[in-house]
């Protein structure tokens, strides 16, 4: 079972990785904005409980979100090669709560891969991302505090999965191919 945390900046090519890994390895995908959106569209309970703390402005709490995650995780049914994580977890209590989580399944996280891009590469991918798409949230003064939390946010967070033995630095700048062909070589070895 391989499942994988896939970690970076905004900009870091996490979402493109992800696509190639769920391609070539067959594993599943969480993205946990698009399992919000999913569980407030089919209106199931979670998804109620989560848009009545969006709606209020509130994070949502670490215990429904990886309560959200896990019924996530069980529909993949028993048979699954594992799953990418994206975007979960931001936090060591989330980590925490998502390591017990998979425990109560009999399973684990078997990596953290880390995307790790410059910040002026970042800062130039975001601006053309947002040129192209429209994104009002890609403007530079947005782009700089998005990178500034994650910076704040995340740091504890690697520095966890490294004493968990789990963290695999990845150079995220360079030929897309290439990229993919460092992170394989993270994935062919757990």
């Amino acid at each position: 079972m391989k499942n994988i945390v896939i970690f970076g900046a905004p900009g870091s090519g996490k979402g493109t990785q992800s696509n190639l890994l769920i391609e070539h390895y067959g594993l599943g995908h969480i993205s946990t904005g698009d399992v919000l959106r999913n569980e407030i569209k089919n209106g199931t309970e979670l998804g109620k409980l989560a848009q009545s703390y969006i709606e209020k402005g509130n994070l949502i709490p670490d215990d429904l979100m990886v309560d959200i995650l896990a019924s996530v995780y069980d529909s993949f049914g028993p048979a699954h090669k594992g799953v990418i994580f994206d975007g979960f977890p931001r936090t060591i209590p989330q980590a925490e709560a998502l390591k017990e989580m998979l425990d109560k399944r009999g399973h684990k996280i078997a990596a953290m891969i880390e995307l790790d891009v410059p910040e002026d590469e970042l800062m130039k991918r975001l601006i053309l991302r947002g040129q192209q798409s429209g994104r009002a949230d890609d403007n530079e003064e947005t782009i700089k505090k998005r990178l500034d939390v994650y910076r704040s946010q995340t740091q504890p967070l690697i520095e966890w999965y490294k004493s968990e033995g789990l963290h695999h630095h990845i150079q995220g700048l360079g030929e897309l191919n290439r990229i993919f062909e460092d992170i394989k070589k993270v994935v062919d070895n757990i």
